[in-house]
């Protein structure tokens, strides 16, 4: 049943178990990228299994086109901010908790122009980087931005088609002609926003915008090979372009003279049998035909062959009107058969080209993020964040970037300090006071910066976190067999098993699915081994008041508080963080107003 349920929720392919053999996997790569051995990939038993499995579906889903695809390149974790389905989820990265983009951290940031800026800034978020050069240079190229008018860079940006996509519809040779054509459209708009970076100084922007004038020679002959709008297939006709080719030239010649042909051969036979009415036509079934009306009374030349009978008049054809047709028809036959090789003689040509210009879509999809990123910074007041490889995060007057953007009303900004001495806050104070949102925004800061983003704080100095864990909120996996209680725990044992003293982890309500006696224990164990043995940096939200003591015996835990303030029988949350453990508990006064909101909901 647990198979049957991964199968169904992740939408998965079953494959035949000889597929992942090893000696299989090794002879599937072998034989896809045409070398001896695979040893320079340097890859794992277990990595030349998958890489071999997943070949050989490809193979089996596109038997007729093989795939350009590079080589199998290594991701270093090492390299990367770890971030496990749990944490994308609460943190909202990619979208809300009804599946909402609006309301997410990539809703917020992607304001992209293009579909590959789109999924480049998303790959970014996706994977934060603990590479301090490549973030600085992120950095440094969207304070070159701002020190340029961006706004003429977003149209030039607009018009750029999915060149990643057509380039991979190039290699499998399905590219269609309208994708050659926004591709052609996209190349000659590339010497405009070449242009508009010249001024940029820094290296990422340079080193991008040198591709932007590498492919005069293809935006050429795209304009001389393909109609400005080209049909959607070949078998249609009107894809190759006029003089492209001085053999289709002269077929499409013939069909297109067949007009004036017919008009001259209309009027001869009019005068040679002196029949005003006598008509030339053509249709798909009968082919070209002379019709004559039944009422005309005019003799029928011996030469002239019964083609169709009408109610009111009878069609012909002549020798001379049929080597014509013949001569018509084979023309357009063959004009379409000329296109159909020339297209696929021009798709094989750009086949060769596919690495550049994957290239080509990367340094867009870059320059278009950076420009995004820069944009954004100055829209929503993002300063740039700083970065060191001590253990330690130090934010001033941060802001949950989601929060702020779609609030109404001003965020309040906090401060974060957590750094080897004091690793562990514990956060105390009202429900819906703000301490979910404090933790979030903090992992969020920092998730941001690793991303190459400026972020939303006064200033943030972020040290080196290998991985962020969060523990917010709970619900019953109905279909796994865990209640509430089960899925806390899962997760709590996941971070204390792996949190490291690089790890950035966020507790809210720990032991809150069992009894209190029960919660409060696993709450404190938890907070005491990740303050003393994970030594992570770590932020424990919790309504256990009993849990501030631990700040008296064990120096790495602080204490923190949101305030509030009772006005009549209403209480009005501050939202602003505190040094020191919470003073009193307005739990009845939020579950009254909760009622409220209930009702006039």
């Amino acid at each position: 049943d647990s198979e049957a349920e991964v199968f169904k929720q992740y939408n998965a392919t079953k494959r035949a178990e000889w597929h992942f053999n090893l000696e299989t996997a090794t002879d599937t790569i072998s034989d896809f990228y045409q070398i001896k051995t695979i040893e320079q990939l340097e890859l794992s038993d277990n990595e030349t299994i998958a890489v071999g499995a997943l070949l050989s579906y490809v193979q089996n889903t596109n038997r007729e086109n093989k795939p350009d695809l590079a080589l199998p390149k290594k991701a270093n974790k090492h390299h990367f901010v770890v971030l496990d389905a749990v944490s994308r989820r609460n943190l909202e990265l990619t979208c809300n908790s009804f599946g909402e983009r609006s309301h997410s951290l990539l809703g917020v940031l992607d304001k992209c122009a293009t579909a590959m800026g789109s999924r480049l800034l998303s790959r970014w978020v996706a994977q934060p980087s603990l590479d301090n050069a490549l973030l600085g240079s992120r950095y440094d190229a969207i304070d070159d931005l701002h020190t340029t008018d961006t706004t003429a860079m977003k149209p030039a940006l607009k018009g750029i088609a999915d060149i990643e996509r057509i380039t991979a519809r190039i290699g499998l040779g399905t590219v269609r002609p309208k994708d050659l054509a926004s591709l052609r459209d996209s190349l000659l708009l590339l010497p405009n926003l070449a242009e508009l970076l010249t001024p940029m100084t820094a290296p990422l922007l340079q080193s991008s915008s040198e591709y932007l004038s590498q492919f005069d020679w293809l935006t050429e002959q795209l304009i001389a090979a393909i109609f400005p709008e080209p049909a959607l297939h070949t078998r249609e006709g009107g894809v190759i372009n006029n003089a492209y080719d001085a053999e289709l030239d002269e077929l499409r010649s013939l069909s297109k003279n067949a007009n004036d042909f017919l008009l001259d051969y209309e009027k001869k036979e009019k005068q040679r049998t002196g029949n005003a009415n006598l008509k030339v036509g053509y249709n798909r079934v009968h082919g070209y035909y002379i019709e004559i009306s039944k009422a005309s009374g005019t003799d029928i030349p011996p030469e002239y062959t019964r083609r169709q009978t009408l109610k009111n008049a009878e069609r012909y054809i002549t020798e001379e009107l049929k080597v014509f047709e013949d001569k018509v028809l084979s023309a357009s036959d063959k004009a379409i058969a000329r296109e159909k090789y020339l297209y696929e003689q021009l798709v094989a040509e750009l086949q060769k080209h596919t690495q550049a210009l994957r290239e080509l879509a990367t340094a867009i999809a870059t320059i278009d993020v950076l420009v995004n990123l820069a944009i954004r910074a100055t829209t929503l007041n993002y300063t740039r964040p700083t970065l060191h490889d001590k253990v330690g995060i130090e934010i001033k007057s941060g802001r949950h970037p989601v929060v702020e953007a779609y609030s109404t009303t001003p965020f309040i900004a906090n401060d974060v300090y957590l750094n080897g001495e004091q690793r562990l806050a514990i956060i105390t104070g009202p429900n819906m006071g703000g301490k979910s949102t404090y933790m979030r925004q903090t992992a969020l800061i920092c998730l941001m910066a690793r991303a190459g983003s400026f972020v939303p704080a006064d200033s943030a100095d972020i040290g080196q976190i290998d991985r962020i864990f969060t523990r917010i909120g709970a619900s019953d996996d109905l279909s796994g067999g865990k209640s509430t209680f089960m899925v806390e725990m899962t997760e709590t044992a996941t971070i204390l098993n792996y949190a490291s003293k690089n790890s950035l982890v966020l507790m809210d309500e720990v032991g809150r699915g069992t009894s209190t006696y029960d919660g409060l224990s696993i709450a404190m164990a938890s907070a005491k081994y990740l303050a003393l043995h994970s030594q992570a940096l770590t932020l424990f939200a919790t309504h256990y008041f009993e849990m501030t003591a631990l700040a008296n015996d064990y120096p790495p835990i602080i204490n923190l508080h949101l305030d509030a303030v009772e006005s009549g029988n209403e209480v009005v949350f501050l939202h602003h963080v505190k040094q020191g453990a919470a003073s009193k508990s307005y739990g009845l006064h939020v579950q009254r107003r909760r009622r409220h909101l209930t009702r006039t909901q």
